[in-house]
């Protein structure tokens, strides 16, 4: 695959426009697609998304598209940064298109609700047995964007597309490694969303540093459980995907699901957060998804359990944290 393929980015969200830049800087043709045209235009205009990616100048070498059948028609690889509840809606818009030639990344991390299925399996329900990747991994889009050393993961049924992917986003500041685990990797990077609310909340309680440390560590048992559950293997989740990912996005200062979760513990409540957020906290709709599944595959998850208390059914968070510590004593497993 030379540098002359047309690759087109679906989302002009942080993540999608980020991709957008980093392939047009190693001499890609790139084209970014988003479903309000009034604010393309702008960021056209503007040659930066102020809204998502404030600060981070958009190469000329991007471009911003405004016709989704367009840029689908005229590329050869589709990613898919579109956020985790609107993908099925955005795609059955463009599902009478011929896909099956096309390569589809997705970079979408959640659980649809209801269906309770990844990401990779929302796709292949509306568009067929397309040709089919994931990216996923600890990758926070600003960090990216300034060109911030970060490592990902690319996974997929077929190692050969996977080795293809890999060589077109690698770069000096970006190194993409491949895995064969699918399920793992798609959940590693949804579920630690929930994870990252809950140390939000933590920080917001003004908890410290060991109780977000129990959070990470006791966080990712939940996820490991519900990840074998649903035939992930457990190597996984201790790799870039799984714990790589959990550790930025609880950590991190741009962490959406993580600043979600302070303003919880401040005193805000999820309706008055939601109001005057403009990028998407999928952790919220995943909390919902990750507990429902819980009940149903009979997997213990005490934090979720908690997270979506707090958001569904505005349960105190100070009793939650308190409900965690006297839990029935067991050994750590």
């Amino acid at each position: 695959m030379g540098k002359d393929i047309k690759i087109g980015v679906m989302g002009d969200g942080g993540w999608g426009t980020t991709l957008a830049i980093l392939l047009a800087r190693k001499g890609y043709s790139v084209g970014l697609w988003g479903v309000f045209p009034d604010y393309l235009k702008f960021v056209e205009d503007k040659r930066e998304n102020v809204k998502f990616l404030p600060g981070i100048k958009i190469p000329h070498s991007v471009k911003i598209i405004k016709d989704a059948e367009f840029l689908i028609d005229a590329s050869g690889i589709i990613i898919l940064a579109i956020p985790s509840r609107f993908l099925r809606s955005v795609l059955k818009e463009f599902s009478a298109i011929n896909f099956r030639k096309k390569i589809i990344l997705s970079v979408v991390k959640g659980i649809e609700n209801d269906t309770y299925l990844r990401m990779s399996q929302v796709i292949r329900d509306v568009l067929g047995d397309v040709k089919l990747a994931v990216l996923s991994g600890p990758s926070i889009s600003h960090e990216v964007a300034r060109g911030l050393p970060a490592a990902v993961v690319i996974t997929s049924t077929d190692m050969k597309l996977s080795k293809k992917l890999q060589h077109i986003f690698s770069a000096e500041t970006f190194r993409v490694y491949i895995h064969s685990d699918v399920i793992g990797v798609e959940l590693g990077g949804a579920l630690k969303n929930i994870i990252a609310i809950a140390c939000g909340i933590s920080d917001g309680l003004g908890l410290g540093a060991n109780t977000k440390a129990a959070l990470l560590n006791r966080g990712m048992m939940e996820i490991t459980r519900l990840g074998l559950a649903l035939g992930a293997r457990q190597e996984t989740f201790w790799g870039l995907s799984g714990m790589g990912d959990l550790v930025t996005t609880c950590i991190s200062p741009y962490g959406r699901n993580r600043w979600v979760g302070e303003q919880i513990g401040t005193g805000k409540k999820i309706k008055e957060i939601l109001n005057k957020m403009e990028m998407v906290a999928e952790g919220i709709w995943t909390t919902r998804a990750a507990y429902e599944l819980s009940k149903k595959c009979r997997v213990e998850m005490p934090i979720t359990e908690q997270v979506y208390k707090v958001l569904y059914e505005n349960k105190d968070p100070r009793r939650a944290v308190r409900e965690l510590m006297t839990r029935r004593l067991k050994t750590e497993t």
